[in-house]
């Protein structure tokens, strides 16, 4: 006689043998986006976060975009355009901030927030040094989720948006340098680079990231003499490595720093800050002893500056002499070139906002991909940020542990 416990073995084997249902992944549902794009009201902030060639992308896969009158026009992009792309003008300061999804440059002004409702989705720059903790809270209270878009990661995690900004930065300081260089603006009246049977002009870069690697091909390309300073040593063999050529390379060493300087007819500050701070390098008694009329272009003079007697300026007035050097330190330097800035920047928006749009939102993208992930500093009104929650004393959560507990 069969027990019952080998008569529900022999149907469990017998079950077995039947026809099974295929277990397949359940398609994940797309999300049609609404993509706010305000004008931006920052002290002469140029750019635009997307342009109406993108518009134009994002409208045609579904996605709705409301972008705020004249946001465009200081990037030479004007209304029509973005109507003809199938944007929304709005024509209310408030349009742009009631959407899913907000779309800035700059950091979000305390106005700005009160536009804003409940539980939205903010991308803008976070910029730690000028970060109020009045403008964090007043986003904690609202429950907002925000990005820091130069904080997000791609697939190498590489900072493309910090890339792209630093590569019209260092482009761009050696223009500006060029330009200071002539008698009319105060320089020695010499050409960057030189020209047959006149000695070419020396420019010394400090740092050797991204900023400083574009300055030095820009440099070359007019001819110039390259000196190139950092404290690391594997950063210079790789920018000698990428550049495909010998220059002079060597650490920051003072007494070897000072004697390219006395020389030198520009000097380019690109040095990258690890802890809020970029450290100085260059003291007043270095830069005493420049050429008259030299040059010193000062990129990261908003974080402290690579120069002593470096100052922060603005476009309007962006130099000033000291010792007889001619300084610029205008920290927004790729503001000068908007529209160059604002079509890097959708470049590297329009296939991230696609991409959320076919994960269901913002939230899937987060709890998907890790690169994206490390540009939220707010979750839903939590503060994620370490540093921002160090700096103001606020209580913060890490994201990842938070998305753990799903």
């Amino acid at each position: 006689m069969i027990s019952s416990k080998e008569a529900l073995k022999a149907l469990a084997r017998q079950a077995s043998l039947q026809p099974q249902e295929e277990l397949l992944e359940v398609g994940r549902k797309g999300k049609n986006l609404q993509l706010g794009i305000p004008k931006e009201t920052s002290y002469q902030e140029n750019r635009v976060a997307l342009v109406p060639d993108a518009v134009s992308v994002l409208v045609s896969n579904g996605h709705e975009v409301v972008v705020e009158t004249e946001a465009g026009k200081n990037a030479g992009y004007d209304d029509r355009l973005y109507s003809e792309a199938g944007a929304k003008i709005a024509y209310d300061r408030k349009e742009p901030f009631q959407c899913d999804i907000v779309l800035k440059v700059a950091p979000p002004s305390t106005d700005e927030i009160a536009m804003m409702g409940h539980k939205q989705t903010l991308f803008s720059a976070l910029q730690l040094s000028v970060q109020p903790r009045d403008t964090l809270k007043q986003l904690m209270r609202k429950k907002i989720s925000a990005i820091a878009w130069d904080y997000v990661q791609d697939e190498e995690r590489k900072f493309p948006v910090v890339r792209a900004m630093g590569e019209i930065a260092g482009n761009a300081s050696i223009i500006v340098a060029a330009e200071y260089l002539s008698r009319n603006r105060g320089g020695q009246g010499l050409m960057l680079g030189g020209i047959s049977g006149v000695a070419p002009s020396e420019v010394v870069i400090i740092g050797a990231g991204t900023v400083a690697e574009y300055a030095c091909r820009a440099a070359l390309g007019f001819g110039a003499v390259v000196k190139v300073f950092d404290f690391s040593i594997y950063k210079l063999r790789r920018l000698q490595n990428d550049l495909g050529q010998r220059l002079f390379t060597s650490v920051i060493q003072p007494e070897e720093l000072k004697r390219a300087l006395r020389t030198a007819d520009v000097a380019i500050g690109a040095l990258r800050s690890v802890d809020g701070r970029t450290p100085t390098v260059v003291t007043e008694a270095m830069v005493e002893e420049m050429k008259e009329g030299s040059v010193i272009v000062d990129v990261c003079a908003d974080q402290g500056g690579c120069f002593e007697t470096s100052v922060v300026t603005n476009h309007t007035h962006p130099t000033f002499v000291k010792h007889g050097i001619v300084h610029y330190c205008v920290p927004n330097i790729a503001s000068r070139i908007s529209k160059t800035a604002s079509m890097a920047l959708s470049n590297i928006f329009t296939p991230l906002l696609l991409n959320i749009g076919k994960h269901g939102g913002c939230s899937s993208l987060i709890k998907d991909d890790p690169g994206f992930r490390h540009g939220v500093y707010l979750y839903n009104g939590t503060l994620t940020n370490e540093s921002l929650g160090e700096v103001f004393n606020l209580p913060y959560k890490d994201i990842d542990l938070l998305f753990a507990a799903f």
